[in-house]
C-alpha cells in the first residue's frame, strides 16, 4: 500500500481520537468538579479522555512514520472539524451553518493540500546538533512570546502560538525519534542522540499542553484554539522544509495551489472557533433604560386573608368562604412594585434526569 495513503488514513484517526478527548474534556469542565489535580486524578471520566489523548498521539507518531511532515501535520486541524458535530450533539443542539461552512472550507483547503505534500515515506533525520540547534531557536521564540509585560491584549493568542510552535517541534523531533528506532539509519536504540532526542520530544510536547492550558485561560477557547491549530503545522513543515529535504510537488503551480488550500483551510478553522464561541448577553432594546442598580427595599408585613374581596373605595377586606370577615394572615410585599411575593410565576427546573440547556455533561460521580 502507498505509504502516503497509510499516513493519512492514521492521521485521520488521530485527529478523531483527539477530536473526542476534547469533546470529553470539554463536557467533563462543565460540570464544576473542583479539587484541583487531585480531583482529576480521582476522576474516571478524565482517565478516559487521557486515554483518547494517548490513543491519538499514538496513530500520530504511527503516521509519521510512513509520511512526511508537509503531509501529516495540516491533518491535525481535522480535530476541530470533527469536534464540531461530535460536540453539538453532546450538547444537545444542531451544528449552526458557521460551523458548516468552515467545516467545508477546512476540507477543501486540505484537499489541495495533500496532491502536493505527498511523498515517499521519510529517510532523513535530524542530527543531534541540528535538533539542539532547532531547540535553542524555539526555546527564545517562545521566551519572546511568553515574556511579562506586554500587556493583558493578545495574551492568550501568544500564548497559542508558542504551544503549536511547541507542539509543532515536538512533532518534527518524533518523527526524527521513529525514523532512528525503526532502523532505517542504523542508529543504536539506546544511543546519546536517540536519548537525547526523546528528551527533547517530552520537554516540548509537556511544554505545548502548559501552554495551551495557560491561553484558554487568558484568552477563552475559540482564538487560541484556531491560532494553535495553524502554527502547529506550519512550524513543523518549516522544520521539514529546510532541515530535512521536503518539498512541495508540483513547482510553481503547486506552490500556489498549496497557498490557496492553506489560506481556505485557515478561513475554515476561524470560522469554526469563532462559531464555537459563547453568546455574549443579549442587547438591551433601543431607548430602554439601563436596570437599576439601587437597592429594592425590605419586604414589608402586612395582613392578607386566605381569600379576599375589593370593596368600591378599592381597599382589601379578609374574608372566609362563608362570606364572614376573618383574621389576615401575614405575607410579604414588595412595596417598589405594589404587588405581593407571589404574584410572579413560579421558578421551573427540570425535571430530574433529562439534560438542561448546556446539554449533557460527563460525571466523576
Amino acid at each position: 500500500m502507498d505509504p502516503s495513503l497509510i499516513a493519512v488514513v492514521l492521521a485521520l484517526a488521530s485527529a478523531v481520537a483527539y477530536a473526542t478527548a476534547a469533546v470529553a474534556q470539554e463536557r467533563l469542565a462543565g460540570t464544576g468538579r473542583r479539587g484541583g489535580v487531585a480531583g482529576l486524578l480521582l476522576c474516571g471520566a478524565w482517565w478516559g479522555a487521557v486515554g483518547l489523548n494517548a490513543t491519538g498521539a499514538l496513530l500520530h507518531v504511527a503516521a509519521l512514520t510512513y509520511g512526511p511532515l508537509t503531509l501529516v501535520q495540516p491533518l491535525g486541524a481535522l480535530t476541530l472539524v470533527a469536534a464540531v458535530p461530535l460536540g453539538a450533539r453532546l450538547a444537545g443542539r444542531r451544528v449552526l451553518r458557521t460551523e458548516w461552512r468552515g467545516t467545508a472550507l477546512a476540507l477543501l483547503g486540505l484537499g489541495a493540500l495533500l496532491p502536493v505534500t505527498g511523498g515517499a515515506a521519510p529517510e532523513d533525520t535530524l542530527a543531534l546538533s541540528e535538533a539542539l540547534s532547532v531547540a535553542a531557536v524555539v526555546l527564545a521564540l517562545i521566551t519572546v512570546l511568553t515574556r511579562p509585560g506586554r500587556g493583558p491584549g493578545g495574551r492568550g493568542l501568544r500564548f497559542a502560538a508558542a504551544s503549536g510552535i511547541a507542539s509543532g517541534v515536538a512533532s518534527a523531533l518524533t518523527q526524527t525519534l521513529t525514523v532512528a528506532l525503526t532502523a532505517r539509519t542504523g542508529t543504536a536504540v539506546l544511543s546519546w542522540p536517540v536519548l537525547a532526542v526523546a528528551v527533547l520530544v517530552a520537554a516540548f510536547a509537556v511544554s505545548g499542553l502548559l501552554l495551551s492550558q495557560t491561553a484558554y485561560a487568558g484568552g477563552g477557547l475559540g482564538a487560541p484554539l484556531a491560532t494553535l491549530t495553524l502554527a502547529n503545522p506550519v512550524a513543523a513543515a518549516a522544520i521539514g522544509i529546510a532541515l530535512l529535504g521536503e518539498r512541495l510537488h508540483g513547482g510553481p503551480a503547486g506552490t500556489a495551489l498549496a497557498l490557496a488550500g492553506a489560506a481556505a483551510a485557515a478561513r475554515g478553522v476561524v470560522l469554526l472557533s469563532r462559531a464555537q464561541q459563547p453568546a455574549g448577553p443579549a442587547p438591551r432594546p433601543a431607548g430602554s433604560a439601563p436596570a437599576s442598580r439601587q437597592p429594592v427595599p425590605a419586604a414589608l408585613p402586612v395582613p392578607v386573608p386566605p381569600a379576599q374581596r375589593t370593596s368600591h373605595q378599592g381597599t382589601v377586606q379578609p374574608v372566609l368562604r362563608s362570606g364572614v370577615p376573618a383574621p389576615g394572615i401575614l405575607v410579604p410585599v414588595l412595596p417598589a412594585l405594589g404587588l405581593p411575593a407571589s404574584a410572579g410565576p413560579e421558578p421551573t427546573t427540570p425535571l430530574s434526569g433529562e439534560p438542561g440547556p448546556e446539554g449533557l455533561a460527563l460525571s466523576c460521580g
